[in-house]
């Protein structure tokens, strides 16, 4: 890998430090294992549509996408948050009475299954959009 430089190095930064402080902000808001996964899920759309509409635009600040993409998506996204609540879902019951090791372990599968197909589906989606955006019309569809 060769050196960014400072300036890409303190676009990220600062990304980074608006994108954990805004996921800081709605994981106090509604704290959660499934408020990671609709964070992850918003992020992810939010990443595939950026990507989609500065792919090839003439003219792009260089800073634009090491600033918003690595640093403002990938500080609001969280892969660590996911894996420690997974295990947290299939290690410890919640209040339910009758709540088995089987429960649990479904629990933490369905879980880790939501935010894998979520967030892959929701970066498709974000860049499926994008480009229906930029072309006025539906990827896919015929033109009259």
């Amino acid at each position: 890998m060769t050196n960014p430089g400072w300036p890409v190095i303190g676009a990220v930064a600062a990304g980074g430090a608006l994108g954990a402080a805004a996921r800081y902000a709605v994981s106090a808001a509604a704290p959660g294992p499934w408020t990671t996964v609709a964070i992850n899920m918003a992020g992810c759309l939010a990443i595939g549509a950026f990507l989609a509409r500065i792919e090839d635009r003439p003219g792009t600040h260089p800073l634009l996408r090491p600033f918003v993409a690595t640093g403002v998506l990938g500080g609001f996204t969280t892969f660590s948050a996911f894996a420690v609540q997974t295990l947290q879902l299939g290690d410890r019951p919640p209040a339910a009475a009758a709540y088995t090791v089987a429960a649990a372990y479904t629990v933490a599968a369905a879980y880790t299954v939501a935010t894998v197909a979520g967030s892959l589906g929701a970066a498709r989606l974000g860049r499926w959009l994008a480009g229906r955006r930029l072309t006025g019309r539906w990827p896919g569809a015929r033109r009259a």
